[in-house]
């Protein structure tokens, strides 16, 4: 690679008022092939390493994370905006998602016996080297260690490329790591920014990919790792469908539809993103929705008593009053809000949008955002035509009292994940991704760890004479 300089686009800036606070330089190409040289030779130490010793270490970096969970949570608000109480739940989550890996992935990873006619055979599960982590802002802690607890666990060494507006909780993690006792080289994070990712992905030494970003970001990882024949996951996204059926508690239903919307500011790929509702409902459904929305309160995410924190960005802010504005052009109705705050900060009013109809830019794309849109069916079979009706396809929500109806109902969404009467959630112990657009391949749970290994056969037999 040659050598290159960049000015620097790495820095924090405080959303809530839009002030930097820090400021990064980016690698050259000859200080990231040193980073990769040496966690390809880490790896080949990391890989021999026993689980029970892994163990030990992952579970060190969960209880740091515990400990200091006040920190790090603060310092994400910082970067990107967030509720501090959100902040601090993310922490939370990720310490028990490194927990769950360390007492599980031994039981996971152990030779898997198969059925033959003659002798013995197995599958041996077997780490394969470095992973290149690519992720995004919205959950600077959650994002990294879902790709990492479960591939350091592996034996696979790590690099993380985090998005250029979280700097520094992308390099406490690494200093947690190594503070946790994990050697040196075998995870590292990286500044460089998102436009010089996919040269990375072309290094022989990198094995395989994991991003969670945008469509365009996706498909160009996507395809530069397929040119290598590499592995990749991806998680691209989502447009969410919360489908009421009409046997519910209307106001839980609106409760948990609002809530879970404007959680993170509505920046989530699993949001529900599209509320969807029976005709005879609509009207008392959109009232108490409203009703709520009055009640919301909006400013400094570090204030406890705050409920919807600015965007990550201005540049995010913009993007999401265009997608409204383009909704109204479009003739769609903007019920309540859809426009900047009168403040300092990447504030956007909260919003309610009706009337949005297929021919709409709005009916198709996500918008990252607190945006709550609600679309309203006749009978079973509009509400999951209007819930497929996207090219996303991460998570969904039904809601309702007869959990068998709703069950049905859920095995009709083409979607990853459906969560009844739960908007789309987050375990240790449950997978997460998606289908269509929305990318593939899937994190957590007992099927996030066998995503970067080598599921090799061995078969045994009694030795033979050749004839």
């Amino acid at each position: 690679m040659e050598i290159t300089k960049q000015t620097s686009s790495i820095k924090t800036v405080n959303p809530y008022n839009n002030e930097l606070v820090k400021e990064f330089a980016p690698m050259t190409d000859i200080e990231l092939t040193a980073i990769i040289d040496k966690a390809d030779i880490a790896f080949n130490t990391w890989r021999k390493t026993p689980f029970e010793e892994r163990a030990k270490i992952i579970h060190n970096v969960a209880s740091l994370m515990r400990a200091r969970k006040e920190e790090l949570g603060k310092l994400a608000t910082l970067e990107m905006g967030k509720l501090i109480s959100e902040s601090i739940y993310e922490v939370e989550l990720s310490a028990d998602i490194f927990d769950y890996y360390a007492d599980k992935a031994a039981e996971l990873l152990a030779d898997k016996p198969l059925e033959v006619k003659n002798g013995e055979a197995f599958i041996s599960y077997e780490p394969i080297g470095t992973i290149l982590s690519i992720q995004p802002w919205n959950f600077p802690y959650y994002q990294i260690t879902r790709s990492a607890a479960s591939n350091l666990m592996a034996g696979n060494t790590m690099l993380l490329k985090h998005a250029s507006n979280v700097p520094q909780c992308a390099q406490l993690m690494e200093d947690l790591f190594l503070e946790a006792g994990l050697p040196k080289n075998v995870y590292n994070n990286i500044f460089i920014p998102g436009r010089e990712t996919e040269k990375l992905v072309l290094n022989p030494k990198i094995k395989a990919v994991s991003l969670t970003g945008s469509e365009p970001a996706g498909a160009s990882i996507a395809s530069a790792a397929g040119a290598k024949a590499k592995k990749a996951t991806l998680e691209l996204g989502g447009s969410d469908p919360f489908i009421v059926l009409e046997d519910v508690d209307i106001d839980l239903a609106v409760k948990t539809a609002v809530e879970g919307r404007m959680w993170n500011a509505g920046q989530v790929c699993v949001s529900p993103k599209r509320v969807i509702v029976p005709d005879k409902m609509k009207e008392e459904f959109l009232t108490k929705v409203k009703d709520v929305f009055a009640t919301l309160k909006v400013g400094d995410p570090m204030n406890k008593d705050t409920n919807v924190a600015p965007l990550s960005s201005e540049a995010a802010a913009a993007i999401v009053i265009a997608q409204i504005n383009k909704a109204a052009q479009q003739n769609a109705t903007i019920v309540m809000g859809g426009k900047r705050m009168d403040r300092k900060g990447a504030f956007v009013e909260p919003t309610i949008i009706t009337d949005i109809t297929p021919e709409m830019d709005a009916y198709q794309e996500e918008i990252f955002g607190p945006v709550f849109m609600l679309y309203s069916y006749k009978d079973i079979d509009e509400a999951v035509t209007i819930a497929n009706a996207t090219t996303f396809g991460l998570g969904g929500t039904v809601f309702g009292n007869n959990i068998k109806k709703a069950v049905e109902v859920a095995r009709q969404i083409d979607t990853g994940m459906v969560y009844i009467n739960h908007v789309t959630g987050i375990a240790p112990e449950l997978p997460f991704g998606g289908t269509k657009n929305s990318g593939f391949g899937r994190e957590q749970g007992p099927m996030g760890i066998y995503e970067f290994v080598n599921e090799k056969l061995i078969r045994t037999t009694t030795p033979q004479a050749i004839y």
